[in-house]
């Protein structure tokens, strides 16, 4: 399928990440991402909010050729091999300050592509050939903060950014369990209940989610890998559609994703 040309804004989408493994190995992942690179009209540029960028205040990346970081460990060389040299762009990192005055937008002018963005981009877009800029992620701050600030970021669409939020909607490594059959009940009830929230459009009762109940404490011990998701609702326009795929739990970690504003 050849990618769809662009008659309207950018969609923007949020892609449940998984393993790092899921970046090279051929699975049903990685097919979907491939997939979905072919699908999406061409983006001028990318913005990716990865939640393995965690920062007090807002860091955009401003390289002009970001480095391939490699933030794991106990994975095997052909994962440590693995370059995405896509270039980098100083002036989407200063459209992204220029659009959110406050609080200052700091550019890091070093940092490199985490893998929770060229883990999903590189199969999407696997010549490297589109520019690519990480935002960091608030860490001290709520969800409703985080929903305001992506708000300022929708001109972005309407300029061929494609809005990349990466990371997982239910993410519990400390209960994962490989051998698992079945995901745990607690994890298939609330990628459910978030799901129905987004089809719904209730999204302000998804940005306090430790308010959510048991289920959501359990499924989000720590917010980075929730917090990519409410970026990319935020960016969601009046009539909108949304769409899922991926929608599997396995054991505590959930690869629902979520795709906004596509024909």
């Amino acid at each position: 399928m050849s990618a769809a040309s662009m008659s309207g804004p950018m969609p923007t989408v949020f892609l449940g990440h998984g393993s790092p493994m899921n970046a090279i190995e051929d699975n049903a992942w990685r097919r979907s991402w491939q997939d979905l690179g072919r699908r999406l009209p061409r983006p001028k540029a990318i913005l990716c909010i990865s939640s393995h960028w965690e920062t007090q205040g807002i860091y955009v990346g401003g390289a002009e050729k970001p480095d391939t970081i490699h933030d794991f460990h106990g994975f095997p060389r052909a994962l440590f091999d693995v370059r995405y040299p896509a270039p980098g762009s100083p002036e989407l990192a200063h459209r992204i300050a220029e659009l959110i005055p406050q609080p200052r937008v700091h550019i890091d002018t070093h940092r490199g592509l985490d893998h929770g963005a060229w883990g999903v981009l590189k199969p999407m877009y696997p010549e490297a050939d589109i520019p690519v800029v990480q935002m960091s992620l608030s860490i001290l701050q709520p969800g409703a903060w985080h929903y305001d600030i992506a708000k300022q970021l929708a001109p972005l669409r309407d300029e061929g950014v494609l809005v990349v939020g990466s990371g997982n909607i239910v993410h519990n490594l400390r209960l994962w369990k490989q051998a698992m059959a079945d995901p745990y009940d607690w994890a298939q009830r609330f990628d459910e209940d978030i799901a129905d929230r987004i089809a719904e459009g209730h999204h302000d009762g998804m940005l306090g989610y430790e308010t959510l109940g048991p289920d959501a404490l359990l499924s989000i011990p720590t917010p980075e890998h929730y917090l990519p998701l409410l970026y990319v609702l935020a960016l969601q326009r009046e009539g909108e559609p949304v769409e899922f795929f991926n929608e599997h739990v396995s054991s505590s970690i959930s690869m629902r994703s979520v795709l906004v504003g596509a024909d």
